[in-house]
């Protein structure tokens, strides 16, 4: 069993006014720093669009129209201040929640040990029936809940370390005890959401917020004192990881100072919570991460890890 990387040339088509964070040299960024040679053995397949009933696993299905509807033929069109749709978008956006799917697929089917799924536009800030923060489609909730619904998954866990909070999978699963929402964020910072005491109808959701100018002491402190703990007790039968890299030093969103090592290190955390709970299963999806050199460095040593390489080089 290896490791699968799953991503598609159509994320490059959903097209962002210039100067905004999320951009297609995102993917590009990525793609340059797995040409190495330590990443060859990777699984590589490409993500297929996703279904109307593995959206509506997460999303009403007026909400999904309502995007393909208003996706433009030219030009931009303007969600809000940060979210935007390109005549590329919605295509990409499909494919995101899709390659999310494939991923629970073959990781559940024992194919592959781990995935990750390298698409864009990012997921986490979609609830259920809004798109925002760069976001349209929630591809870790799709992911859970497709794992629960096609493969019997009972329990699911996600991690979400992005720099910001996750206020859509919060949204989504604010009222569902069958999965753990866990995340590390700066606050006060967009959306607003995450404080401690947000922790949903069956105490499943697990807030860890980290102060500006913290760094990799703090955040492995509530990886190792809050997060881990949590999904330890759960025992979940498959974990996803929202993995958005925008908490790293470099990036111009957020004031966290974590090192590619930090997110290699969680990724080995959650590794050995898989393998003692839910047969290694882990799969992972791009959330944030805008400065692109730490972006390709932070999933580079991500992808080390899940391929159980003991550092990143």
């Amino acid at each position: 069993m290896s490791t699968l990387y799953i991503t598609h040339p159509a994320c490059l088509d959903h097209q962002t006014p210039f100067g905004h964070p999320e951009r297609p040299d995102r993917i590009r960024a990525i793609e340059r720093a797995l040409e190495k040679e330590r990443f060859t053995s990777l699984i590589r397949e490409q993500a297929p669009m996703a279904e109307m009933e593995s959206l509506a696993l997460a999303h009403p299905e007026d909400y999904i129209l309502r995007l393909r509807d208003i996706s433009p033929r030219e030009g931009l069109v303007r969600i809000d201040e940060d979210t935007v749709m390109s005549p590329g978008t919605y295509e990409a956006a499909l494919r995101g929640a899709g390659g999310a799917v494939l991923a629970v697929d073959e990781v559940m089917t024992g194919k592959v040990k781990n995935a990750f799924v390298a698409m864009r536009p990012p997921g986490h800030h979609a609830e259920r029936i809004r798109a925002m923060g760069f976001c349209f489609f929630n591809n870790a909730a799709i992911a859970a809940r497709h794992a629960q619904k096609k493969h019997g998954a009972e329990r699911v866990a996600i991690f979400d370390w992005d720099v910001h909070h996750g206020n859509g999978t919060q949204d989504i699963f604010w009222s569902d005890g069958t999965v753990l929402y866990c995340s590390t964020h700066e606050a006060p910072l967009y959306p607003g959401t995450g404080a401690l005491s947000e922790t949903g109808d069956h105490g499943t959701i697990v807030n860890a917020p980290l102060n500006a100018g913290d760094g990799s002491e703090a955040f492995r402190e509530a990886v190792e004192t809050v997060i881990a703990p949590r999904i330890d007790s759960f025992a979940p039968d498959l974990i996803i990881i929202s993995a958005g890299f925008d908490a790293h030093w470099r990036d111009p969103l957020a004031s966290l100072n974590l090192t590619e090592s930090d997110f290699a290190w969680a990724t080995q955390k959650l590794m050995d919570l898989a393998d003692r709970h839910c047969g290694q299963r882990i799969v992972s999806v791009l959330e944030g991460g805008y400065d692109l050199e730490g972006l390709a460095k932070s999933t580079a040593f991500h992808l080390d890890a899940l391929m159980g390489r003991e550092t990143g080089a």
